[in-house]
Protein backbone atom coordinates (compact mmCIF):
# COMPACT_ATOMS: atom_id res chain seq x y z
CA UNK A 1 0.00 0.00 0.00
CA UNK A 2 1.56 3.37 -1.05
CA UNK A 3 2.48 5.43 1.86
CA UNK A 4 2.62 9.13 2.41
CA UNK A 5 3.79 11.75 5.17
CA UNK A 6 1.57 13.29 7.50
CA UNK A 7 2.40 16.27 5.87
CA UNK A 8 0.45 15.26 2.35
CA UNK A 9 -2.51 13.61 4.07
CA UNK A 10 -3.05 16.98 6.12
CA UNK A 11 -3.34 18.28 2.88
CA UNK A 12 -5.58 15.65 1.14
CA UNK A 13 -7.56 15.28 4.34
CA UNK A 14 -8.90 19.08 3.56
CA UNK A 15 -9.47 18.64 -0.09
CA UNK A 16 -11.75 15.92 0.98
CA UNK A 17 -13.52 18.26 3.46
CA UNK A 18 -14.31 20.61 0.62
CA UNK A 19 -11.65 23.54 2.15
CA UNK A 20 -11.06 26.10 -0.35
CA UNK A 21 -9.92 28.99 2.38
CA UNK A 22 -7.06 28.42 5.05
CA UNK A 23 -6.10 31.48 7.07
CA UNK A 24 -2.14 30.62 8.03
CA UNK A 25 1.40 32.05 9.64
CA UNK A 26 3.96 29.92 9.21
CA UNK A 27 7.22 29.05 11.68
CA UNK A 28 9.57 26.31 12.11
CA UNK A 29 7.30 23.62 13.22
CA UNK A 30 4.95 24.17 9.96
CA UNK A 31 7.25 24.81 7.35
CA UNK A 32 6.86 21.00 6.12
CA UNK A 33 3.26 21.68 5.85
CA UNK A 34 3.31 25.19 4.04
CA UNK A 35 5.62 23.72 1.27
CA UNK A 36 3.09 20.33 1.43
CA UNK A 37 0.31 23.41 0.29
CA UNK A 38 2.75 25.63 -2.25
CA UNK A 39 2.71 22.57 -4.33
CA UNK A 40 -1.47 21.89 -4.50
CA UNK A 41 -3.58 23.73 -5.90
CA UNK A 42 -7.20 24.22 -4.90
CA UNK A 43 -7.16 25.21 -1.45
CA UNK A 44 -6.47 29.66 -1.62
CA UNK A 45 -3.70 30.54 1.60
CA UNK A 46 -4.40 33.45 3.33
CA UNK A 47 -1.17 35.42 4.69
CA UNK A 48 -2.31 37.92 7.35
CA UNK A 49 -0.07 39.83 9.25
CA UNK A 50 -1.10 38.22 13.28
CA UNK A 51 -2.73 35.22 13.99
CA UNK A 52 -4.95 36.63 16.54
CA UNK A 53 -6.17 38.43 13.35
CA UNK A 54 -5.67 35.33 11.19
CA UNK A 55 -8.22 33.06 13.81
CA UNK A 56 -11.10 36.16 13.28
CA UNK A 57 -10.86 35.92 9.44
CA UNK A 58 -11.25 31.89 9.84
CA UNK A 59 -14.35 32.79 12.33
CA UNK A 60 -16.08 35.20 10.23
CA UNK A 61 -15.71 33.23 6.88
CA UNK A 62 -17.28 30.72 8.96
CA UNK A 63 -20.24 32.73 9.91
CA UNK A 64 -20.94 34.37 6.62
CA UNK A 65 -20.09 31.05 4.51
CA UNK A 66 -21.84 27.71 6.64
CA UNK A 67 -18.17 26.25 5.83
CA UNK A 68 -15.33 25.59 8.47
CA UNK A 69 -12.95 28.11 9.25
CA UNK A 70 -9.36 26.30 8.96
CA UNK A 71 -6.45 28.12 10.72
CA UNK A 72 -2.70 26.72 10.51
CA UNK A 73 -0.04 28.31 12.77
CA UNK A 74 3.10 27.69 14.04
CA UNK A 75 3.93 25.85 17.68
CA UNK A 76 4.57 28.50 20.83
CA UNK A 77 3.58 32.08 20.39
CA UNK A 78 2.33 31.33 17.23
CA UNK A 79 -0.22 29.13 18.76
CA UNK A 80 -0.92 31.13 21.86
CA UNK A 81 -1.81 34.10 19.57
CA UNK A 82 -4.94 32.50 18.63
CA UNK A 83 -6.21 31.85 21.94
CA UNK A 84 -8.21 35.17 22.15
CA UNK A 85 -9.72 34.13 18.75
CA UNK A 86 -10.49 30.41 20.09
CA UNK A 87 -12.85 31.77 23.36
CA UNK A 88 -14.47 34.39 20.90
CA UNK A 89 -15.68 31.76 18.39
CA UNK A 90 -16.07 28.98 21.73
CA UNK A 91 -18.71 31.80 23.25
CA UNK A 92 -20.33 32.55 19.63
CA UNK A 93 -21.08 28.66 18.65
CA UNK A 94 -18.33 29.03 15.07
CA UNK A 95 -17.10 26.21 13.54
CA UNK A 96 -13.30 25.97 13.29
CA UNK A 97 -10.39 23.36 12.70
CA UNK A 98 -6.86 24.56 14.09
CA UNK A 99 -3.83 23.42 13.33
CA UNK A 100 -1.01 23.94 15.73
CA UNK A 101 2.36 23.32 14.64
CA UNK A 102 4.26 21.35 17.62
CA UNK A 103 8.23 20.48 18.26
CA UNK A 104 9.12 17.24 17.94
CA UNK A 105 7.64 14.29 20.60
CA UNK A 106 10.92 13.48 22.43
CA UNK A 107 11.28 17.44 23.19
CA UNK A 108 7.56 17.80 24.29
CA UNK A 109 7.85 18.77 28.13
CA UNK A 110 11.78 19.77 27.55
CA UNK A 111 10.71 23.63 27.61
CA UNK A 112 12.39 23.62 23.99
CA UNK A 113 12.01 26.51 21.95
CA UNK A 114 8.77 27.97 21.12
CA UNK A 115 7.21 24.70 23.12
CA UNK A 116 4.01 25.33 24.61
CA UNK A 117 1.23 22.80 25.64
CA UNK A 118 -1.63 24.77 23.27
CA UNK A 119 -4.29 21.99 24.20
CA UNK A 120 -3.77 22.10 28.22
CA UNK A 121 -3.95 26.20 27.29
CA UNK A 122 -7.63 25.88 25.46
CA UNK A 123 -9.03 23.08 27.04
CA UNK A 124 -11.44 25.45 28.74
CA UNK A 125 -12.21 27.46 25.15
CA UNK A 126 -12.39 24.78 22.57
CA UNK A 127 -14.88 22.13 21.85
CA UNK A 128 -12.26 19.29 21.56
CA UNK A 129 -8.42 19.66 21.61
CA UNK A 130 -5.76 16.79 21.15
CA UNK A 131 -2.04 16.45 20.03
CA UNK A 132 -1.52 13.92 17.25
CA UNK A 133 1.03 11.17 18.53
CA UNK A 134 1.20 8.18 16.27
CA UNK A 135 0.74 8.68 12.66
CA UNK A 136 -1.47 6.33 12.00
CA UNK A 137 -3.74 8.47 14.02
CA UNK A 138 -3.24 11.50 11.84
CA UNK A 139 -6.40 10.78 9.42
CA UNK A 140 -9.18 9.64 12.06
CA UNK A 141 -8.62 12.68 13.78
CA UNK A 142 -8.26 15.15 11.45
CA UNK A 143 -11.89 13.43 10.23
CA UNK A 144 -13.25 13.68 13.95
CA UNK A 145 -12.14 17.29 14.25
CA UNK A 146 -14.53 18.71 11.22
CA UNK A 147 -16.74 16.38 12.49
CA UNK A 148 -16.84 17.71 15.93
CA UNK A 149 -16.89 20.98 15.11
CA UNK A 150 -19.48 21.44 12.66
CA UNK A 151 -22.38 19.31 14.36
CA UNK A 152 -24.48 19.63 17.58
CA UNK A 153 -23.60 23.24 18.98
CA UNK A 154 -20.60 23.88 16.37
CA UNK A 155 -17.34 25.51 18.09
CA UNK A 156 -13.83 25.64 17.31
CA UNK A 157 -11.47 22.34 17.82
CA UNK A 158 -7.60 22.52 18.38
CA UNK A 159 -4.82 20.01 16.63
CA UNK A 160 -1.55 19.84 17.41
CA UNK A 161 0.63 18.33 15.18
CA UNK A 162 4.28 17.50 16.47
CA UNK A 163 6.81 17.96 13.57
CA UNK A 164 8.61 14.05 13.65
CA UNK A 165 4.41 12.75 13.56
CA UNK A 166 4.12 14.58 10.47
CA UNK A 167 7.62 14.09 8.85
CA UNK A 168 6.48 10.24 9.15
CA UNK A 169 5.35 7.81 6.58
CA UNK A 170 1.78 6.31 6.52
CA UNK A 171 -1.14 5.15 5.29
CA UNK A 172 -2.96 7.80 2.54
CA UNK A 173 -6.18 6.97 3.39
CA UNK A 174 -8.22 9.39 4.85
CA UNK A 175 -11.97 8.07 6.39
CA UNK A 176 -14.77 8.87 4.57
CA UNK A 177 -16.93 7.66 8.26
CA UNK A 178 -17.09 8.77 12.11
CA UNK A 179 -17.65 7.36 14.89
CA UNK A 180 -16.57 8.48 18.20
CA UNK A 181 -17.85 6.79 21.11
CA UNK A 182 -19.59 9.15 23.61
CA UNK A 183 -20.23 12.14 21.28
CA UNK A 184 -23.44 11.21 19.18
CA UNK A 185 -25.48 14.78 19.58
CA UNK A 186 -29.12 15.27 19.31
CA UNK A 187 -31.03 17.24 16.94
CA UNK A 188 -33.98 15.72 16.69
CA UNK A 189 -36.88 17.18 18.26
CA UNK A 190 -38.87 15.03 21.37
CA UNK A 191 -42.14 16.13 20.05
CA UNK A 192 -44.40 15.32 22.95
CA UNK A 193 -42.19 18.19 24.65
CA UNK A 194 -42.45 20.17 21.41
CA UNK A 195 -46.82 19.73 21.80
CA UNK A 196 -47.19 19.95 25.19
CA UNK A 197 -44.88 23.73 24.65
CA UNK A 198 -47.33 24.59 21.77
CA UNK A 199 -50.29 23.96 23.74
CA UNK A 200 -49.26 26.73 26.07
CA UNK A 201 -48.14 28.78 23.70
CA UNK A 202 -51.80 28.28 22.38
CA UNK A 203 -53.91 29.58 25.71
CA UNK A 204 -51.12 31.99 26.78
CA UNK A 205 -52.71 35.43 26.76
CA UNK A 206 -49.38 37.24 26.50
CA UNK A 207 -46.84 35.16 24.58
CA UNK A 208 -43.28 36.29 23.28
CA UNK A 209 -40.72 34.59 20.92
CA UNK A 210 -37.32 34.84 22.43
CA UNK A 211 -35.11 34.29 19.76
CA UNK A 212 -31.15 34.21 19.84
CA UNK A 213 -28.09 33.57 17.99
CA UNK A 214 -28.78 29.77 17.39
CA UNK A 215 -31.93 30.54 15.37
CA UNK A 216 -29.40 32.36 12.68
CA UNK A 217 -26.53 29.88 13.33
CA UNK A 218 -29.49 26.89 12.07
CA UNK A 219 -30.13 29.00 9.41
CA UNK A 220 -33.88 28.88 10.64
CA UNK A 221 -34.93 32.38 9.98
CA UNK A 222 -37.31 31.52 7.01
CA UNK A 223 -39.20 28.96 8.95
CA UNK A 224 -39.06 30.97 11.90
CA UNK A 225 -40.63 34.02 10.36
CA UNK A 226 -43.29 31.85 8.85
CA UNK A 227 -43.93 30.19 12.21
CA UNK A 228 -44.35 33.88 13.43
CA UNK A 229 -46.39 34.77 10.93
CA UNK A 230 -48.79 31.93 11.88
CA UNK A 231 -49.07 32.47 15.28
CA UNK A 232 -49.43 36.40 15.64
CA UNK A 233 -46.97 36.16 18.34
CA UNK A 234 -44.27 39.20 19.13
CA UNK A 235 -40.66 38.44 18.78
CA UNK A 236 -37.74 40.07 20.86
CA UNK A 237 -34.22 38.95 19.83
CA UNK A 238 -31.08 38.75 21.51
CA UNK A 239 -27.87 41.22 19.91
CA UNK A 240 -26.53 37.67 18.60
CA UNK A 241 -30.52 37.15 17.08
CA UNK A 242 -30.96 40.05 15.58
CA UNK A 243 -31.90 38.97 11.82
CA UNK A 244 -33.48 35.76 13.06
CA UNK A 245 -36.26 37.53 11.75
CA UNK A 246 -36.44 40.90 10.00
CA UNK A 247 -36.08 44.15 11.86
CA UNK A 248 -38.76 45.53 9.88
CA UNK A 249 -41.14 42.96 10.12
CA UNK A 250 -44.73 44.57 12.22
CA UNK A 251 -44.13 41.20 14.70
CA UNK A 252 -40.40 42.35 15.88
CA UNK A 253 -40.08 44.83 18.89
CA UNK A 254 -36.60 45.00 19.41
CA UNK A 255 -33.57 43.56 21.36
CA UNK A 256 -33.54 43.13 24.76
CA UNK A 257 -30.87 43.13 27.59
CA UNK A 258 -28.55 45.42 28.90
CA UNK A 259 -29.19 48.17 25.68
CA UNK A 260 -32.39 46.48 24.55
CA UNK A 261 -35.26 48.77 23.27
CA UNK A 262 -37.45 49.77 26.03
CA UNK A 263 -40.56 48.07 24.45
CA UNK A 264 -38.58 44.51 24.31
CA UNK A 265 -37.51 44.67 27.63
CA UNK A 266 -41.01 45.45 29.00
CA UNK A 267 -42.52 42.68 26.64
CA UNK A 268 -40.08 40.03 28.80
CA UNK A 269 -41.01 41.91 31.75
CA UNK A 270 -44.94 41.15 31.51
CA UNK A 271 -45.12 38.22 29.23
CA UNK A 272 -47.12 35.33 30.58
CA UNK A 273 -45.19 32.89 28.15
CA UNK A 274 -41.35 33.61 26.89
CA UNK A 275 -40.84 30.66 24.00
CA UNK A 276 -36.62 30.96 23.93
CA UNK A 277 -35.17 29.35 21.20
CA UNK A 278 -31.08 29.34 21.19
CA UNK A 279 -30.45 31.31 24.06
CA UNK A 280 -28.10 30.94 26.49
CA UNK A 281 -29.68 33.54 28.66
CA UNK A 282 -26.49 35.39 29.67
CA UNK A 283 -26.40 37.93 32.00
CA UNK A 284 -26.52 41.28 29.22
CA UNK A 285 -29.92 39.99 28.43
CA UNK A 286 -31.44 38.73 31.68
CA UNK A 287 -30.97 41.76 34.58
CA UNK A 288 -31.41 40.59 37.80
CA UNK A 289 -31.44 36.82 37.56
CA UNK A 290 -34.37 36.61 40.07
CA UNK A 291 -36.89 38.89 38.42
CA UNK A 292 -36.36 38.09 34.93
CA UNK A 293 -39.30 37.04 32.93
CA UNK A 294 -40.92 37.11 36.42
CA UNK A 295 -44.78 36.62 35.24
CA UNK A 296 -43.75 33.70 32.65
CA UNK A 297 -43.48 29.81 32.00
CA UNK A 298 -40.53 29.68 30.35
CA UNK A 299 -39.84 26.90 27.18
CA UNK A 300 -36.51 26.85 26.01
CA UNK A 301 -35.07 24.87 22.73
CA UNK A 302 -31.64 24.72 22.40
CA UNK A 303 -29.22 22.38 21.04
CA UNK A 304 -26.68 22.22 23.89
CA UNK A 305 -28.05 20.21 27.06
CA UNK A 306 -26.03 21.93 29.13
CA UNK A 307 -27.21 25.58 27.79
CA UNK A 308 -30.89 24.73 29.16
CA UNK A 309 -31.55 25.60 32.99
CA UNK A 310 -27.91 26.66 33.68
CA UNK A 311 -28.82 30.70 34.25
CA UNK A 312 -32.91 30.31 34.22
CA UNK A 313 -34.95 28.22 35.52
CA UNK A 314 -37.20 26.65 32.44
CA UNK A 315 -40.37 24.85 32.78
CA UNK A 316 -40.71 23.12 29.10
CA UNK A 317 -36.94 22.32 28.17
CA UNK A 318 -36.78 20.93 24.02
CA UNK A 319 -32.70 19.59 23.37
CA UNK A 320 -32.99 19.70 19.87
CA UNK A 321 -31.99 21.74 16.31
CA UNK A 322 -33.70 25.00 16.28
CA UNK A 323 -34.63 24.46 12.58
CA UNK A 324 -35.49 21.12 12.70
CA UNK A 325 -37.68 21.99 15.90
CA UNK A 326 -38.86 25.43 14.21
CA UNK A 327 -39.56 23.34 11.30
CA UNK A 328 -41.84 20.97 13.48
CA UNK A 329 -43.66 23.73 15.11
CA UNK A 330 -44.41 25.16 11.49
CA UNK A 331 -46.81 22.12 10.68
CA UNK A 332 -48.82 22.42 14.22
CA UNK A 333 -48.78 26.03 15.63
CA UNK A 334 -52.20 27.86 14.63
CA UNK A 335 -53.36 31.68 15.27
CA UNK A 336 -53.01 33.48 18.73
CA UNK A 337 -54.86 36.04 20.00
CA UNK A 338 -52.83 38.08 20.73
CA UNK A 339 -54.23 41.37 19.56
CA UNK A 340 -54.84 42.90 22.46
CA UNK A 341 -51.30 41.97 23.78
CA UNK A 342 -49.76 43.64 20.88
CA UNK A 343 -51.31 46.71 21.14
CA UNK A 344 -49.50 47.00 24.56
CA UNK A 345 -46.63 46.61 23.24
CA UNK A 346 -47.72 49.41 21.03
CA UNK A 347 -48.19 51.60 23.18
CA UNK A 348 -44.33 50.79 25.09
CA UNK A 349 -43.44 51.30 21.14
CA UNK A 350 -44.81 54.60 21.38
CA UNK A 351 -43.75 56.03 24.56
CA UNK A 352 -40.37 55.34 24.43
CA UNK A 353 -39.27 54.60 20.76
CA UNK A 354 -36.04 54.02 20.15
CA UNK A 355 -34.17 57.02 19.15
CA UNK A 356 -30.88 58.75 19.84
CA UNK A 357 -30.94 62.61 20.48
CA UNK A 358 -31.29 65.18 17.90
CA UNK A 359 -27.47 67.16 18.21
CA UNK A 360 -26.46 69.74 16.13
CA UNK A 361 -22.72 67.47 15.30
CA UNK A 362 -23.04 64.60 12.73
CA UNK A 363 -24.00 61.40 15.09
CA UNK A 364 -24.47 57.61 14.55
CA UNK A 365 -27.35 57.73 13.93
CA UNK A 366 -26.98 59.79 10.68
CA UNK A 367 -24.27 56.97 9.33
CA UNK A 368 -26.31 54.26 10.30
CA UNK A 369 -29.62 55.78 8.24
CA UNK A 370 -27.02 56.18 5.33
CA UNK A 371 -26.26 52.53 5.40
CA UNK A 372 -29.79 51.67 5.67
CA UNK A 373 -30.74 53.77 2.50
CA UNK A 374 -27.97 52.61 0.41
CA UNK A 375 -27.20 48.92 0.68
CA UNK A 376 -30.02 46.93 -0.10
CA UNK A 377 -27.31 44.26 0.30
CA UNK A 378 -24.64 43.74 2.83
CA UNK A 379 -22.73 41.88 5.49
CA UNK A 380 -21.88 44.25 8.67
CA UNK A 381 -19.59 43.52 10.76
CA UNK A 382 -18.86 44.93 13.89
CA UNK A 383 -16.06 45.62 16.91
CA UNK A 384 -17.07 45.67 20.16
CA UNK A 385 -18.08 48.91 21.64
CA UNK A 386 -20.83 51.58 21.96
CA UNK A 387 -20.83 51.34 17.85
CA UNK A 388 -21.37 47.85 18.30
CA UNK A 389 -24.79 48.71 20.18
CA UNK A 390 -25.56 51.17 18.10
CA UNK A 391 -25.20 49.13 15.06
CA UNK A 392 -27.40 46.30 16.92
CA UNK A 393 -30.14 49.23 17.41
CA UNK A 394 -30.63 50.92 14.31
CA UNK A 395 -28.60 49.07 11.22
CA UNK A 396 -31.97 46.95 9.73
CA UNK A 397 -31.37 43.51 9.31
CA UNK A 398 -33.37 41.73 6.73
CA UNK A 399 -33.16 38.85 4.14
CA UNK A 400 -30.48 40.33 2.56
CA UNK A 401 -28.32 41.91 5.48
CA UNK A 402 -26.30 39.97 7.76
CA UNK A 403 -25.04 40.61 10.90
CA UNK A 404 -21.98 39.48 12.55
CA UNK A 405 -20.22 40.72 15.76
CA UNK A 406 -18.13 39.01 19.05
CA UNK A 407 -21.10 38.60 21.16
CA UNK A 408 -20.11 35.81 24.30
CA UNK A 409 -16.65 37.15 24.37
CA UNK A 410 -16.97 40.73 23.38
CA UNK A 411 -13.74 40.74 21.49
CA UNK A 412 -12.13 44.42 20.90
CA UNK A 413 -10.13 44.02 17.41
CA UNK A 414 -13.18 41.23 15.73
CA UNK A 415 -13.98 44.22 12.77
CA UNK A 416 -11.52 44.88 10.24
CA UNK A 417 -10.48 40.79 10.41
CA UNK A 418 -14.18 39.53 10.42
CA UNK A 419 -14.49 42.01 7.53
CA UNK A 420 -11.87 40.11 5.63
CA UNK A 421 -12.85 36.71 6.27
CA UNK A 422 -16.51 37.65 5.04
CA UNK A 423 -15.57 39.27 2.06
CA UNK A 424 -13.51 35.92 0.96
CA UNK A 425 -16.37 34.29 1.57
CA UNK A 426 -18.91 36.33 -0.17
CA UNK A 427 -17.21 38.01 -3.18
CA UNK A 428 -19.48 40.21 -4.69
CA UNK A 429 -21.17 41.37 -1.39
CA UNK A 430 -20.58 44.78 -0.46
CA UNK A 431 -19.17 44.27 3.53
CA UNK A 432 -18.70 46.89 6.00
CA UNK A 433 -17.01 46.83 9.27
CA UNK A 434 -17.76 49.42 11.98
CA UNK A 435 -15.33 49.78 14.34
CA UNK A 436 -14.76 52.55 17.06
CA UNK A 437 -11.10 53.84 16.93
CA UNK A 438 -9.83 52.12 20.23
CA UNK A 439 -10.71 48.40 18.37
CA UNK A 440 -9.57 49.55 14.74
CA UNK A 441 -5.98 49.99 16.72
CA UNK A 442 -5.88 46.26 17.57
CA UNK A 443 -5.77 44.78 14.33
CA UNK A 444 -4.96 47.70 12.11
CA UNK A 445 -2.23 45.98 9.97
CA UNK A 446 -4.87 43.78 8.38
CA UNK A 447 -5.67 46.53 6.01
CA UNK A 448 -2.15 44.74 4.35
CA UNK A 449 -4.26 41.55 4.37
CA UNK A 450 -7.33 43.70 2.64
CA UNK A 451 -5.26 45.36 0.31
CA UNK A 452 -3.32 42.51 -0.56
CA UNK A 453 -6.30 40.12 -1.34
CA UNK A 454 -7.97 43.10 -3.01
CA UNK A 455 -11.29 43.29 -0.94
CA UNK A 456 -13.07 46.68 -1.71
CA UNK A 457 -14.40 46.78 2.94
CA UNK A 458 -15.94 49.48 3.48
CA UNK A 459 -14.41 50.30 6.94
CA UNK A 460 -16.04 53.02 8.79
CA UNK A 461 -14.31 54.35 11.82
CA UNK A 462 -16.25 55.98 14.37
CA UNK A 463 -13.38 58.28 16.21
CA UNK A 464 -14.59 59.81 19.35
CA UNK A 465 -10.84 60.28 20.72
CA UNK A 466 -11.71 57.91 23.69
CA UNK A 467 -12.62 54.19 24.69
CA UNK A 468 -16.29 54.68 24.69
CA UNK A 469 -18.29 52.45 26.16
CA UNK A 470 -16.23 52.32 29.72
CA UNK A 471 -16.03 56.50 29.17
CA UNK A 472 -20.34 55.85 29.32
CA UNK A 473 -19.76 54.22 32.46
CA UNK A 474 -17.29 56.36 33.87
CA UNK A 475 -19.69 59.21 32.96
CA UNK A 476 -22.98 57.68 34.35
CA UNK A 477 -21.27 56.05 37.55
CA UNK A 478 -17.83 57.15 38.16
CA UNK A 479 -18.26 61.31 38.57
CA UNK A 480 -17.32 61.95 35.51
CA UNK A 481 -13.70 60.47 36.07
CA UNK A 482 -12.42 59.40 32.42
CA UNK A 483 -9.61 57.45 34.00
CA UNK A 484 -7.40 55.32 31.34
CA UNK A 485 -9.88 56.22 28.02
CA UNK A 486 -8.94 59.60 26.52
CA UNK A 487 -6.72 57.93 23.40
CA UNK A 488 -4.94 61.18 23.30
CA UNK A 489 -3.40 61.60 26.98
CA UNK A 490 -0.42 59.62 26.76
CA UNK A 491 2.59 61.19 28.78
CA UNK A 492 -0.17 64.66 29.05
CA UNK A 493 -1.77 63.16 31.51
CA UNK A 494 0.56 62.47 33.92
CA UNK A 495 1.79 66.54 33.91
CA UNK A 496 -0.68 69.35 35.25
CA UNK A 497 0.38 72.59 33.81
CA UNK A 498 -3.00 73.00 31.81
CA UNK A 499 -1.81 72.04 28.64
CA UNK A 500 -4.30 70.91 25.63
CA UNK A 501 -4.17 67.28 24.83
CA UNK A 502 -1.98 66.71 21.66
CA UNK A 503 -3.78 65.96 18.02
CA UNK A 504 -5.32 62.20 17.97
CA UNK A 505 -2.74 59.92 16.54
CA UNK A 506 -2.56 57.77 14.31
CA UNK A 507 -4.10 60.46 11.41
CA UNK A 508 -6.11 57.10 10.04
CA UNK A 509 -6.72 58.52 6.67
CA UNK A 510 -2.56 59.08 5.79
CA UNK A 511 -2.32 55.50 7.74
CA UNK A 512 -4.70 54.20 5.40
CA UNK A 513 -3.09 55.57 2.24
CA UNK A 514 0.10 54.20 3.72
CA UNK A 515 -1.11 50.80 3.38
CA UNK A 516 -2.81 51.65 -0.33
CA UNK A 517 -6.01 51.85 0.91
CA UNK A 518 -8.31 54.57 0.10
CA UNK A 519 -9.07 57.22 3.09
CA UNK A 520 -12.25 59.42 3.66
CA UNK A 521 -12.39 61.66 6.77
CA UNK A 522 -16.25 62.67 7.65
CA UNK A 523 -17.13 65.60 9.85
CA UNK A 524 -20.49 67.00 8.39
CA UNK A 525 -23.84 64.97 7.86
CA UNK A 526 -23.62 66.11 4.10
CA UNK A 527 -20.71 64.47 3.68
CA UNK A 528 -21.80 61.26 4.82
CA UNK A 529 -23.63 60.24 1.43
CA UNK A 530 -20.74 60.88 -0.65
CA UNK A 531 -18.30 59.31 1.40
CA UNK A 532 -20.10 55.87 1.02
CA UNK A 533 -21.04 56.48 -2.52
CA UNK A 534 -17.05 56.98 -3.45
CA UNK A 535 -16.15 54.13 -1.26
CA UNK A 536 -19.09 51.66 -3.06
CA UNK A 537 -16.97 52.32 -6.51
CA UNK A 538 -13.50 50.61 -5.33
CA UNK A 539 -14.10 47.05 -6.45
CA UNK A 540 -10.40 45.92 -5.79
CA UNK A 541 -9.21 48.53 -2.88
CA UNK A 542 -10.56 48.93 1.08
CA UNK A 543 -11.96 51.97 2.15
CA UNK A 544 -11.30 53.76 5.49
CA UNK A 545 -14.06 56.37 6.63
CA UNK A 546 -13.14 58.04 9.34
CA UNK A 547 -15.89 59.69 10.83
CA UNK A 548 -15.36 62.29 13.82
CA UNK A 549 -17.85 61.59 16.65
CA UNK A 550 -18.68 63.60 19.72
CA UNK A 551 -17.49 62.17 22.65
CA UNK A 552 -20.93 62.97 24.50
CA UNK A 553 -23.02 60.49 22.60
CA UNK A 554 -24.14 57.50 24.86
CA UNK A 555 -25.91 54.14 24.22
CA UNK A 556 -29.27 54.43 25.31
CA UNK A 557 -31.64 52.65 26.80
CA UNK A 558 -29.46 51.10 29.58
CA UNK A 559 -29.93 48.48 32.18
CA UNK A 560 -28.61 50.05 35.67
CA UNK A 561 -25.68 47.98 37.19
CA UNK A 562 -27.44 44.95 39.36
CA UNK A 563 -31.17 46.25 38.22
CA UNK A 564 -33.90 44.54 36.08
CA UNK A 565 -34.88 44.79 32.23
CA UNK A 566 -37.22 47.66 33.78
CA UNK A 567 -34.41 49.57 35.58
CA UNK A 568 -33.90 51.32 32.19
CA UNK A 569 -31.78 54.87 31.81
CA UNK A 570 -33.68 56.33 28.60
CA UNK A 571 -31.50 59.27 28.43
CA UNK A 572 -28.97 61.99 29.69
Amino acid sequence: MRQISGNKLLVKALKEEGVTTLFGYPGACTIDISDELYRQSGIDIILPRHEQALVHEADAYARTTGKVGVCLVTSGPGATNLVTGLATANYDSVPLVCFTGQVARHLIGNDAFQEVDIVGITRSITKYGVTVRNREDLGRIIKEAFYIARTGRPGPVLIDLPKDVMAELGSAEYPKTVNIRGYKPNTSVHMGQLKKALKMLQKAKKPLFLAGGGVNIANANEVFTSVVEKTQVPVVTTVMGRGAISTKHPLFIGNLGMHGAYAANMAVTNCDLLFSIGTRFNDRITGKLHEFAPNAQIVHIDIDTASISRNIHVDVPIVADAKEAITKMAEYVTECNTKKWRTEIDIWKNEHPLSMKNRPLMGPLDIFNEINKQFDKAIIVTDVGQHQMLTSQFVDITENRKLIMSGGLGTMGYGLPGAIGAQIGNPGVPVISISGDGGMQMNIQELATAVLEELPIINCIFNNTYLGMVRQWQKLFYGKRYSMTNLRSGALSRRTNGEEYPKYTPDFIKLAESYGAKGIRVTKREEIAVAFEEARKSTKVPTVIEFIIDPEEMVYPMVKPGGTLADLIMDC
